[in-house]
């Protein structure tokens, strides 16, 4: 196990790991401890009840948050003529179509998000093994593959945040970071919280949301009295 320095230690000991903590409670404390010299990312973990190895129990989707993530995100996207030129327009980092599909298979991939326009989908398609593991993959249920592909690229670069239960049935995000004010983290963590419960799957059966915690890069793990959020 690796040895923890001494703020870290000091952050542990303020924290009861049997305490349910108020949301405003959590993210003062968070922000109290968040003392390392780079500006730490505060970041939500949900334990569902569901098991996403059954198709009707995964749950996955987007939502943007009202105080953005305070990260920068390269989007990249695979479209041509005008529908290139909107994305370039909105922000776009790389934009392209047969050459960003080579560029990908050849291991360049510059680029945090992956938006495509319908018709790109044949080839964005030959791109699934490469993609799909890093959770990049294009899809229209998640705004993804859309023609309108301005504007994806903008709520992309404006707070946009992806979820998807893993094996464990939990969820993990960043929510923004330490700097942010604490109502400016509130907003974004019950607005994220919100966007998960109502992703709740049909196959979902008994309580839905069982822990939730917020925690710092750096800082420990605090547990939140899930009522406050559901």
């Amino acid at each position: 196990m690796a040895k923890l320095t001494k703020k870290q230690k000091l952050a542990a000991e303020a924290v009861d790991r049997d305490k349910l903590y108020t949301l405003e409670e959590a993210v003062a404390l968070i922000k109290n401890h968040a003392t390392s010299k780079f500006d730490e990312t505060v970041e939500i973990a949900m334990n569902l009840g569901v098991d996403p190895r059954h198709a009707d129990q995964m749950v996955r989707g987007v939502t943007q948050l009202p105080n953005g993530t305070g990260k920068t995100v390269r989007v990249g996207v695979f479209a041509r003529g005008d529908k290139a030129e909107e994305a370039k327009a909105a922000g776009a980092d790389v934009v392209g179509a047969e050459d960003l599909m080579e560029a990908i298979q050849g291991g360049n991939i510059d680029f945090d998000r992956c938006i495509a326009t319908p018709d790109m989908m044949a080839i964005v398609g030959r791109l699934g093994k490469v993609l799909g593991p890093r959770g990049m993959m294009p899809n229209p249920k998640l705004g993804t593959v859309t023609p309108n592909v301005g504007d994806a690229v903008k709520a992309a670069k404006g707070g946009q945040v992806e979820f998807r239960a893993e094996k464990t049935g939990i969820v993990h995000a960043g929510l923004g970071k330490a700097s942010f004010s604490n109502e400016a983290l509130l907003e974004n963590v019950k607005s994220f919280v919100d966007a998960v419960v109502k992703a709740k799957p049909t196959g979902a059966k008994g309580q839905f949301v069982r822990k939730v915690a917020l925690s710092s890069t750096m800082g420990p793990g605090v547990k939140i009295e899930i009522s406050e959020l559901v």
